[in-house]
């Protein structure tokens, strides 16, 4: 079973191969500095997802949060919109499965390099036939919508970061 592990190593560092977070901390850089900002329809939310993006910045970026004087770059986040789509229905008509979708738009700033996207996540999630989404189901499913969204924003950073350090 060494023998395995030991190949596997030695394939993947022999073609070159580096984790998303290497290209991501190319582009955003380690110290990264990062500011929600409050949707007025929904308040409460902003503190999920500001939640969510300082935990991708420590475990899917392997980042630091900074404050803003030390940081490599900054992350300027706001909330779009959240919507909750039916799934699935039951016999009776209904709904026992929603799709949570939201939607962040995430400004980044390097430097002096500033770039703009709109990312989008999804959660899917049962509830009981017969109820509403309660507050708790609620919270959850625009959290992991959020890192979902944040996920994209992710890859798409590691692929720029890739494509710039392949000088495509």
């Amino acid at each position: 079973m060494r023998l395995f592990w030991l190949i596997a190593a030695l394939v993947l560092a022999g073609c070159g191969y580096k984790p998303a977070s290497v290209y991501t901390r190319d582009v955003l850089g380690e110290r990264i500095f990062t500011e929600v900002r409050v949707y007025l329809r929904d308040p409460e939310n902003s503190v999920l997802i500001k939640d969510a993006v300082n935990e991708a910045v420590i475990s899917r970026f392997k980042g630091r949060l900074s404050d803003k004087d030390h940081a490599q770059s900054e992350l300027y986040i706001s909330l779009r919109g959240v919507s909750f789509r039916p799934l699935q229905y039951d016999q009776n008509g209904y709904v026992i499965y929603y799709r949570a979708v939201t939607t962040l738009s995430i400004r980044y700033k390097k430097g002096d390099k500033v770039q703009s996207m709109n990312v989008s996540g999804n959660y899917d999630f049962p509830i009981e036939p017969n109820s509403v989404i309660t507050d708790t189901k609620r919270f959850e499913a625009i959290k992991e919508s959020s890192k979902k969204a944040l996920d994209l924003f992710i890859s798409k950073i590691a692929v720029a970061g890739y494509l710039k350090d392949n000088g495509t």
